[in-house]
């Protein structure tokens, strides 16, 4: 990933106004604009922006997030704070065409521009639902179960997540100014921590219109948010281990920012996404012709043409069996000549726009070239200013326009160090051929660490030995063969569920990741104590602790205490209970489960052969027989405020049942969670089975949907 320069000052009358910051929320521009950096349109050069930072009290800004912005996340649960990130999400939704109208002058098509904003929305919608559904409505996060650390069970422990008391700064590559930024606010917005955005400054006027938006939308608490726009090269000096700063761009400038005292020293959590030479391996059987050869080609155009290849994730290595180098070059060359139209996104018909600005256009001219110094060859495209469509439809060169046409490289030398060490961050890929799996598994090493590799392949065998092979090398790999290459995704294109990232030169840091990014903003904490205390700590009731428990004298119970089954939301606690009487378990029971259902498995079936059996004692009942029962033991038969079973987890058969022995059940309300957008929550109760000698017969957590006040029964009465 390159970094940008800026532009010389174009004479006064056509300076472009100053784009602010927002700090302290409120909109701040510099009193000085002297010393302002000018961003031009992309496709024809003209004044659109200028940046400057000078006088923004950086330092107030993060003691803003750490004090009114962590308050005011503070008070929402993490469940509210999801559903603010859906709010959000459909309020830009309706108005990302403001955001289009920008996007196009840097350079980006409508697919660009899509990929980009409805990405970003998406990124959005997606950790606003998997926060609700994955996450307790609360602002504790539990990490496995309990650990007993005394004999009695008075002394446990446990991990819990909480989030960081700092502020999440994010530093952001050019190239995605609306993505980029929400993907990194998403998760950090759910874990209840504020965010200050510094955008690249080639493209961060749109990423400015986007938080405008955001801020004119009232969703957002005070505080969770803030721009910097223009220079903040002294922020990590106001930063300590209470914050967390996430960068994406070149690997220079993150060696720069991890070797800053208060990374090393002060504790400052860093995390960073850098270069990365991706590669695509064709498998030995993708043979043109077949549909993954042609998959494969249309991934590679794709990749080289979306953003104008400005993407940490592009294709820069095509990797292919020896002797098919050349079928490849025809047939991307092929895709590129029918399908590429390289202008100005707003002319009719322009399918790639321009690089983000001039500079970035020298860098990748420049890199090419070094390239091409070192052993490269030019198969497709030309280093010359193309002929491309103008906003007004014609075809002509422009000059002031960063455009650049497609190029495909091929090396006789396949293990020269530039194709492996040389970033060209633009539409630009190289065809490199392979002696054999191993030599393919060799070559995308070479890259030392990237973000993705497409294994495109219908072989099994070579799709495990490819991906195998190379999975320690990448964050993530993309697997291609015709049963995907209608559905996928798409090689480039990473997505909230799976983890962003890769080892090495990628940078050796992991974003999204679905509910993974949200921990990345918390503390995992160890705790002690005792079952009270951890329950009252965590919201979930712990083994041990104190329960109100219904139902039978016989095992702890007081017959006055509610059966909890009658209890709603509003009523219920954790810790209440019930425990049921023993019920017998008779071989015709057994018999009569074992015919109705078809399980005649011979340990209860079978009595020669059950004793013959070293885990049972003889015929044994069912253990799906014993959990039905158990059902019927605990539940609660008249309506009331729960309204269905929905499930069962963890469920463990402990120890064998005999007939002639008995069973009851102990059930607890070990966890409650109201969802924000219902009239019900979730319960999840701790289901404990034991026989008649006190023995654990088999213990599950059952999943019930409770009203959040009991309507139930009037409306059925």
């Amino acid at each position: 990933m390159t970094t940008q320069t800026a532009h010389e000052a174009p004479p006064a009358a056509r300076r472009a106004p100053i784009v602010p910051s927002y700090a302290e929320d409120a909109w701040w521009t510099p009193s000085d604009d002297s010393r302002t950096t000018d961003v031009l349109d992309a496709n024809t050069g003209e004044p659109v922006a200028r940046f400057g930072s000078q006088g923004l009290d950086l330092a107030a800004m993060v003691a803003h997030a750490r004090g009114t912005g962590q308050e005011g996340l503070g008070k929402l649960t993490l469940h509210e704070r999801a559903l603010k990130l859906k709010e959000l999400a459909m309020f830009l939704n309706e108005r990302r065409q403001q955001l289009y109208e920008v996007s196009f002058g840097t350079g980006a098509t409508k697919i660009d521009s899509m990929v980009d904003i409805d990405g970003g929305i998406g990124v959005l919608f997606t950790f606003s639902s998997k926060g609700r559904r994955e996450l307790p409505n609360s602002n504790v996060v539990l990490d496995g179960p309990a650990e007993p650390l005394s004999k009695d069970g008075s002394f446990v422990g446990t991990h819990v997540y909480t989030r960081i008391p700092g502020v999440a700064a994010q530093i952001n590559a050019f190239n995605f100014p609306v993505w980029g930024m929400l993907e990194k606010f998403a998760p950090a917005f759910i874990a209840g921590v504020p965010t200050i955005v510094k955008p690249a400054t080639p493209t961060g006027h749109l990423t400015e219109a986007c938080v405008r938006l955001m801020v004119d939308s009232g969703i957002l608490p005070a505080g969770s948010l803030q721009l910097i726009s223009g220079s903040a090269r002294e922020l990590l000096d106001v930063m300590d281990y209470r914050d967390m700063l996430s960068f994406t761009g070149s690997a220079s400038t993150a060696n720069s920012l991890k070797s800053h005292p208060n990374v090393i020293d002060g504790g400052v959590r860093f995390t960073a996404e850098t270069d990365s030479l991706n590669a695509a391996i064709l498998g030995p059987d993708a043979e043109p012709g077949t549909p993954e050869f042609d998959a494969f080609v249309k991934a590679v155009v794709t990749e080289m043409t979306v953003k104008a290849g400005q993407k940490c994730t592009a294709i820069r290595r095509t990797i292919v069996p020896k002797g098919r180098e050349q079928a490849v070059v025809d047939a991307v060359s092929a895709r590129i000549a029918q399908r590429v139209v390289v202008g100005d996104p707003r002319g009719e018909g322009t399918t790639m726009g321009a690089l983000a600005s001039l500079d970035q256009l020298r860098d990748v001219r420049g890199a090419v070239e070094a390239m091409l110094a070192a052993g490269g060859e030019l198969a497709y495209g030309t280093l010359d200013a193309p002929v491309v469509r103008t906003a007004g439809g014609d075809d002509a060169v422009v000059p002031a326009g960063a455009f650049m046409s497609p190029l495909v490289l091929t090396w006789d030398d396949v293990d020269a160090e530039a194709v492996h060490s040389q970033e060209a961050f633009g539409p630009v890929t190289s065809v490199l051929g392979y002696e054999d799996v191993n030599d393919a598994v060799r070559l995308a090493a070479r890259g030392a660490g990237s973000l993705v590799a497409t294994v495109c392949t219908n072989d099994p065998e070579t799709a495990r030995a490819l991906t195998v092979g190379i999975a320690g090398h990448h964050g993530r790999v993309h697997i291609l063969n015709r049963e995907t290459a209608r559905s996928s995704t798409g090689h480039g294109s990473p997505v909230p569920h799976l983890v962003h990232g890769g080892p090495g030169r990628a940078g050796g840091g992991e974003e999204l990741g679905g509910i993974r990014s949200v921990k990345h903003h918390m503390q995992r904490t160890a705790l002690q104590g005792s079952p009270n205390l951890l329950t009252a700590v965590t919201g979930v009731w712990h083994a041990g602790a104190d329960r109100v428990i219904a139902g039978s004298e016989a095992f702890g119970a007081d017959p006055a205490n509610v059966h909890p089954f009658r209890k709603s939301l509003a009523e219920l606690r954790v810790g209440d209970a019930f425990a049921s009487d023993l019920r017998r378990v008779d071989l015709e029971d057994i018999l009569a489960f074992a015919e109705t259902t078809g399980d005649t498995f011979y340990a209860h079936t079978d009595a020669k052969a059950a004793e013959a059996n070293p885990f049972f004692p003889g015929q044994v009942a069912h253990g799906y027989l014993l959990v039905s029962w158990a059902a019927g033991l605990f539940v609660e038969p008249a309506p009331g405020p729960v309204l269905a079973n929905y499930g069962l987890e963890n469920l463990r058969f402990i120890t064998p049942v005999a007939a002639g022995d008995s069973v009851r059940v102990t059930l607890t309300a070990k966890k409650i969670t109201p969802r924000v957008t219902d009239e019900y929550g979730e319960v999840a109760w701790d289901a404990v089975l034991h026989n008649r000698d006190g023995e654990i017969v088999a213990n599950y957590d059952v999943l019930t949907l409770v009203e959040k006040e009991d309507t139930t029964y009037k409306n059925w009465a």
